[in-house]
């Protein structure tokens, strides 16, 4: 799956003009949820930029420190992203919340809250359309949540599950600001607050559970691995496939080790039973960058 840039812009700008609007709302009103909201708003921005920095390094040609390239940046940065939404966003939000919870400031005209919120929405909402519609051009006939398991490239589903927990904790600020105020009861401001929190610390969870494994070196899935495998296999000089293993360079890139028993050949027809492999390989899987095949006893 190719990093899309068109749904970070598009979240880069909505969260950008969300996060002003949201504190400029929730100082004027002393809400502590719409401040919760900024803050998240704000942390989301950073995360768009971080991950356009992760991929504008990944990019970076192959040299003598990195002979495998910088694919794994975007993996690391990806990752902080992760973290950041629970250290920052998670933790600034349920703080607030406990805040106001032991000192509710009075309630006070929530009508700005409420233009602040419908605007958010429909930004968010516009921005998480983007973000769904461009993942949903590469999860093919997966569910979407097999597609975000199987998915190499952190930038695709991160977009989407930030302007989800976005959009979800918008309609929970709304929902309390607005039976705070229907019931008199400050209280539901800043348990809106922590309730923002909670989601953004399970988001990050997630997030940070798929970018880890990413990072750590994940590889191919088992169907493509069997299927390299038997295609090897068929090579007329290879007797016996013993192991293969994979890792994932970058969404894009692909390496391999594959251990092969040969049938008795010299060393010139070795070599040019490697090439062949090689090359068969790549026309088939044409992301696998990097293919070492290692002779080894039967």
């Amino acid at each position: 799956m190719a990093t899309s840039n068109k749904s970070i812009y598009t979240a880069l700008t909505a969260n950008l003009l969300i996060a002003v609007i949201k504190f400029i709302s929730g100082i004027t009103t002393s809400s502590s949820a719409m401040i919760s909201e900024g803050v998240h708003s704000l942390v989301d921005t950073a995360n768009q930029l971080l991950l356009l920095l992760g991929i504008r390094l990944s990019k970076k040609s192959p040299d003598a420190r990195r002979p495998f390239g910088y694919g794994k940046e975007l993996y690391f940065w990806s990752f902080i992203v992760s973290i950041l939404i629970f250290g920052i966003g998670g933790s600034i939000s349920i703080y607030q919340g406990i805040i106001h919870l032991r000192n509710p400031p009075p309630l006070e005209d929530p009508t700005w809250n409420y233009i602040v919120l419908v605007c958010s929405l429909f930004f968010e909402g516009t921005s998480l359309y983007v973000a769904a519609r461009e993942f949903n051009k590469v999860r093919g006939d997966q569910s979407w949540w097999g597609a975000i398991r199987l998915s190499k490239d952190p930038p695709s589903f991160l977009v989407l599950f930030e302007d989800s927990a976005a959009v979800l904790g918008l309609i929970i600020v709304g929902t309390l600001i607005y039976l705070g105020h229907h019931f008199n009861n400050p209280y539901l401001d800043g348990i809106a607050s922590l309730l923002v929190g909670i989601l953004l610390t399970i988001v990050s969870i997630l997030l940070a559970r798929e970018s880890r494994s990413l990072l750590m070196g994940e590889g191919i899935d088992p169907a493509t691995h069997k299927k390299i495998a038997q295609l090897v296999g068929k090579d007329p000089a290879v007797k016996k496939v013993i192991n293969l293993f994979s890792t994932y360079q970058s969404p894009e890139e692909v390496m391999l080790l594959i251990v092969v028993a040969f049938n008795e050949l010299d060393t010139d027809e070795i070599n040019e039973a490697i090439s062949r492999i090689r090359a068969s390989i790549q026309e088939v899987y044409p992301l696998v960058h990097y293919i070492i095949i290692q002779p080894a006893p039967a």
